[in-house]
């Protein structure tokens, strides 16, 4: 296992909720990060851990390969990969996110 690979699964296993991310909580900066901040936020979620894959290439390719999701937002719950944002937001809709985050 890689060191960025090593990094990856430390964060996810040490925080209940993190999301990798473009941009930050405060400044996403795609629609589909803004989105999934959002709907984090809209479930009552307070602490939310967000890794800026901008800031770093190997971090941006590491998270595809991690999880083997080609793309970016991502979400894990107590180190488990949930999804992106469509998924999100499908989850949110049927309430299912909002149970998630509060097991």
């Amino acid at each position: 296992m890689s060191d960025v690979q090593a990094w990856i699964k430390e964060t996810v296993t040490n925080n209940a909720v993190v999301l990798f991310m473009k941009g930050n909580a405060q400044f996403p900066q795609c629609g589909f990060s803004g989105r999934a901040i959002q709907l984090l936020k809209a479930s009552g979620v307070d602490d939310i851990v967000t890794v800026n894959v901008l800031d770093d290439a190997d971090i941006r390719q590491g998270i595809k390969e991690y999880s083997q999701w080609p793309t970016v937002p991502q979400l894990y719950v107590k180190g488990e990969f949930v999804g992106g944002s469509d998924i999100m937001g499908e989850m949110f809709e049927s309430g299912e996110l909002q149970t998630l985050l509060k097991a």
